[in-house]
């Protein structure tokens, strides 16, 4: 619970805390990000990091106090969520389905398997890109690509754009749009927004498997 609480205060108040992590890391600040990118988007047991919501934030802090480079924020946090994805796929690839059997495993929740296996059936390979805009999902295609045994190098090319894609479009959202006195007067409601924003996809797609369900 007290975890859950942090976990809740953290999103929320991303800017404070990532300013506060500046102040104490300084430069060292950019691996922390690498770091929370990469095991975001690279390791199954921690899709609860904050993903969208974080990239604005360091955005807008690199506009704001000027000490975060927003080229060398995207570049490094392109390359975590590339190296996160490849390790995903590669995890995905050698153990495959085996850490799934037990259905109420805390760490490896097999509904959020079934749901991106659902997710490749309506978009295919496309899923790739447009998993990196989806909590969770994000996380766990890379890995159900890697079970499926999809080429690498197919799988890499999609990897490469969808990150980039991913990355700078929302940093560099935070960058323009977040020293707005809109933004900065409201942060902790826009960061709402866009966890919800980008929760909504997965929020339907559960509605329209449940409607399906109710009517089979």
């Amino acid at each position: 619970m007290e975890f859950l609480k942090y976990l809740i205060d953290l999103v929320l108040h991303l800017d404070r805390h990532l300013g506060e992590l500046l102040q104490q890391y300084g430069s060292w600040t950019y691996v922390i990000l690498f770091a929370i990118i990469f095991c975001e988007t690279g390791l199954v047991v921690t899709p609860f990091l904050p993903g969208d919501s974080l990239l604005f934030a360091v955005g807008a802090l690199a506009a704001a106090t000027g000490q975060l480079n927003p080229l060398w924020v995207f570049g490094l946090l392109s390359l975590a969520a590339i190296l996160g994805d490849t390790t995903n796929y590669w995890i995905g690839n050698r153990i495959g389905p085996k850490v799934f059997q037990k259905e109420d495993s805390l760490l490896f929740n097999k509904n959020h398997l079934v749901r991106t296996q659902k997710f490749y059936e309506k978009y295919g390979r496309k899923t790739i890109i447009i998993a990196r805009f989806v909590p969770i999902v994000r996380t766990f295609a890379p890995f159900v690509a890697g079970i499926g045994k999809m080429p690498y190098s197919r799988f890499i090319a999609f990897s490469l754009g969808g990150g980039m894609l991913w990355i700078g479009s929302l940093v560099y959202a935070g960058y323009f749009f977040g020293g707005h006195p809109f933004v900065k007067k409201n942060f902790s409601l826009v960061i709402v927004m866009i966890v919800f924003i980008s929760v909504l996809p997965a929020v339907i797609e559960f509605w329209r498997h449940r409607q399906e369900e109710k009517k089979g």
